[in-house]
């Protein structure tokens, strides 16, 4: 199918300079780039709070830079940012704001939108939030039976479970998060098999129900709550209270959170400009607070505030996410590659690439310009990925040798295993990190370099050698807290509006996964046996067969 979109460019003045010294760059290898300049790190490194980002592994010069910021002007970035920290609706297609970034605002500071004080709207509900959080984990929550509550599942889907999942995993080492024996769990597939498994392992006495959905109306979420209901009901009796005990919701919907059976006392709410994948700071985040408690997500906020500040005020030259999103441009769009992997280099963040898969292309996955019309040039690239370690064994073959280009971000601590709890064993604990810190930087020098990496590849037969030349950053957190984790996740935040903007794209709709979940209602009628309008070949067939048994 012919979706119209070709490898063109915005027919400017500063994107076609962009594209010029792209050809004369074109043939250049990063080992020559290296050769030629001993300076090139210090020159092409930028550090912000507790992240370090090198771009001297990436296929670019300064004057690549400064030719980058041209398009960014030219795009107004500028105004755009002041666009979205001002409360503008910058969601254009659903007429909202995107204030996201609003959620982490410190309790001082001054943020009004429609005469409405949005900061003490958000730090309200930390404070309710708060006050939950701690009555859980002080084990006063207790269940219809009288125990102590000592399970949460919590259940959602998209950004209602892949954020909290993936910093929950994070941080589940941090200080915070070993002080308490609440264990967290995650509930998500609408097929029933992770609810299903989660229940054989928990005690109905002890089990505390987290319903996460924005509308409160996803298919997904409502099956696996309706099972979870269900399930108590069968263990415990349809006593009094029942409900109220043993289920937490958040939701912008509180209507339908009170017509489903949530108590008042137990709704948490956001509010119509988080969007879903941009949510985890807000009271989507409790599991995160239940897990690393309420002052570990607290510096989770004032991490990623920190970042805001920075992206907000600092010169684009310095600037983290501007610097992270236009490389990725000049990428996509001038050396026309279209996929991009994501490796840490921390079991701990092996959830990662999964979030930042939805980020990314559920954001700037996009075809259509916020005018509405046709987009004639290459948007966000596939986003995927996994554990660096693991991934070594998996698709790296790919990247050393296979014939597609990929750019990644390898991500890793500098320190771990510092902890006291860790000192038994932290000699050998810290020559493990060690061991992933080497690989990782070897990793990255090799893909980058090829055979010049080596000593002895002239003398190597074909089938290993090694191109290089594969574009790469390098994230470096100091170590991984949860202040870092909040820098880290709003630097990609930041790092997706400002491609949407060089793209002229809206990132805060998501429109393309709607249709698929209206045909489903459709579809499932007829599996249940009912005569519905006409379908395709295919999907009657399969139908047939399924209902055949």
């Amino acid at each position: 199918m012919d979706t119209g979109i070709s490898k063109e460019v915005p027919a400017s003045a500063s994107w076609q300079a962009l594209l010029a010294h792209g050809e004369s760059m074109r043939e250049t290898h990063l080992a020559e780039l290296f050769a030629d300049d001993p300076q090139r790190f210090e020159r092409l490194t930028r550090e912000s709070g507790p992240l370090v980002l090198d771009l001297s592994k990436q296929r670019i010069e300064e004057e690549t830079l400064r030719r980058l910021m041209d398009v960014a002007r030219e795009q107004d970035l500028d105004g755009w940012i002041a666009r979205l920290f001002g409360g503008e609706r910058v969601n254009c297609s659903e007429g909202r704001a995107a204030m996201h970034w609003a959620l982490r605002l410190p309790a001082d500071a001054r943020c009004q939108v429609d005469e409405v004080d949005v900061v003490a709207q958000v730090h309200a509900e930390l404070d309710r939030m708060e006050a939950i959080v701690n009555q859980i984990r002080a084990g006063q929550w207790r269940g219809a039976t009288g125990e102590v509550i000592t399970d949460v599942i919590n259940i959602g889907v998209g950004g209602s479970d892949l954020g909290p999942l993936m910093m929950t995993e994070a941080l589940a080492d941090s200080r915070k998060a070993t002080a308490s024996p609440l264990r967290v769990h995650f509930a998500s597939t609408m097929d029933g098999s992770q609810i299903s498994q989660l229940l054989g392992r928990v005690s109905p006495h002890s089990t505390l129900f987290v319903i996460s959905s924005k509308s409160f109306s996803t298919i997904d979420t409502l099956s696996n709550a309706e099972t979870a209901r269900h399930w108590l009901q069968r263990q415990l009796g349809n006593r009094e209270g029942l409900l109220d005990c043993h289920f937490v919701g958040v939701s912008s919907a509180v209507e339908k959170m009170t017509e489903w059976g949530v108590a008042e006392q137990n709704q948490m709410r956001l509010w119509d400009w988080v969007g879903g994948r941009y949510s985890l700071w807000s009271a989507i985040g409790l599991p995160i607070a239940l897990s690393i408690g309420m002052d570990g997500f607290r510096e989770l906020l004032a991490g990623a505030h920190e970042m805001d500040e920075h992206f907000r005020t600092a010169p684009w030259l310095e600037n983290l996410p501007v610097l992270m999103a236009m490389v990725g441009v000049w990428n996509t769009n001038v050396l026309e590659i279209n996929a991009h992997a994501i490796l840490p280099y921390d079991g701990r963040m092996k959830e990662l690439p999964n979030y930042l898969e939805q980020l990314e292309m559920e954001s700037n996955g996009k075809s259509v310009t916020r005018s509405g019309e046709t987009v004639r040039w290459a948007t966000c690239p596939i986003v995927w990925g996994n554990v660096g370690p693991n991934a070594q064994h998996a698709f790296y073959q790919l990247l050393h040798q296979g014939t597609e280009a990929v750019t990644c971000d390898f991500i890793m601590p500098a320190r771990r295993y510092q902890e006291k709890r860790h000192d038994a064993a932290a000699p050998e604990l810290v020559a493990q990190h060690e061991l992933a810190l080497a690989n990782c930087l070897a990793q990255s020098r090799l893909l980058a370099l090829g055979d010049a990496a080596l000593t002895d590849a002239e003398s190597m037969p074909a089938e290993k050698r090694y191109r290089g030349n594969q574009p790469s950053s390098t994230l470096l957190l100091d170590e991984l807290t949860p202040h870092s984790m909040g820098a880290l996740i709003a630097l990609y935040e930041h790092k997706v509006f400002v491609q949407s903007v060089i793209w002229q794209i809206n990132p805060f709709d998501q429109w393309g996964v709607e249709m698929g979940k209206k045909i489903a209602v459709d579809t499932l009628a007829r599996l249940r046996g009912a005569e519905c309008g006409e379908t395709d070949g295919s999907t009657a067939g399969l139908v047939r067969r399924i209902l055949r048994g």
